[in-house]
């Protein structure tokens, strides 16, 4: 940007540019700088990839043997007085089912974030004009305009 601001002045001296063309190039320029501005991703949250979902189920032992048959999911962890169980692969969970009401209903899912430091994205979610909060079913996340939880956690 710095050469092209640096060649309309040129031309601007050397009389090759009036002062109007001057003026519309720079103008122009800016604009430009704007929307290309615009279409960058703002620093400090960047998505890498969706983490898990999370599911409300009517009868958990039945939903836990579905998928395991059907996609050889194990259970990762279980969080027994809320009736949680997540499974995955290894340590990793994919699927969370929860025995709640209203059954049927993915109640969140979670977008890792790069870098992820809680601190730094709650200032920069508060900044975008979100209200992160923390609870049981969907940890630490934001509420979409739909009103979804969206979990935020690392990559």
């Amino acid at each position: 940007m710095e050469a092209i601001i640096s060649n309309l002045l040129s031309r601007f001296e050397k009389g090759a540019l009036s002062r109007r063309g001057l003026i519309q190039g720079l103008t122009m320029l800016a604009a430009a700088s704007g929307a290309a501005q615009a279409q960058t991703p703002q620093a400090g949250i960047k998505a890498a990839k969706i983490d898990h979902m999370s599911i409300q189920v009517s009868d958990l032992p039945r939903s836990i043997a579905f998928y395991q048959k059907m996609f050889g999911l194990t259970i990762v962890s279980e969080d027994k007085p809320n009736e949680i169980v997540r499974l995955g692969i290894g340590m990793k969970a994919l699927v969370s089912l929860h025995h709640k009401s209203p059954t049927g209903v993915v109640d969140h899912f979670a977008i890792g974030v790069e870098n992820f430091n809680r601190e730094a994205v709650t200032r920069e979610l508060k900044m975008r004009g979100a209200t992160p909060e923390n609870n049981l079913d969907a940890g630490f996340h934001i509420v979409d305009p739909e009103g979804i939880s969206v979990q935020i956690v690392g990559a």
